[in-house]
């Protein structure tokens, strides 16, 4: 592997650390469960895993597309751990929590496959989505 190959992973691992980040921050603020470190690792380890598959391995065999099938599951696994009702099971809490955590391993794997422009652009729509105040009914 060549030098300007090893910077442009390089590069996608840490464009998906700070997009991840740029999520995590917000929600850090806000004071929910799930963080700035959760994001970032959320959206770091997607990129990894995504990098490894198109990378690491080499040949004709590495199916990148198995790998964003993996993250999708376990990342849900992750998310659903965060979901919980409330005392009288009549309030659910935690489902943006679950769903930033989603949707940040999907930057993960944008950044990771080199997708720049998607990824910093779903970043914003959803740092914007996620200061959009809640409407209460």
């Amino acid at each position: 592997m060549n030098l300007s190959t090893e910077l442009v992973i390089a590069l996608r691992f840490l464009l998906a650390v700070g997009l991840g980040a740029g999520i995590g921050y917000q929600r850090e603020r806000t004071g929910k469960a799930a963080g700035l470190r959760t994001h970032v690792l959320v959206s770091a380890g997607a990129a990894l895993f995504t990098l490894v598959s198109m990378y690491g391995f080499g040949g004709e065999l590495a199916d990148p597309s198995r790998v964003a099938a993996g993250v999708v599951v376990g990342v849900g696994f992750i998310g659903a751990g965060v979901i919980f009702r409330g005392a009288r099971g009549e309030e659910v809490a935690g489902l943006t929590t679950a769903a930033t955590i989603w949707v940040t391993a999907a930057i993960g794997l944008a950044a990771g496959t080199g997708l720049y422009l998607l990824s910093v652009i779903v970043t914003a729509v959803i740092v914007g989505i996620l200061l959009l105040p809640k409407i209460r009914g």
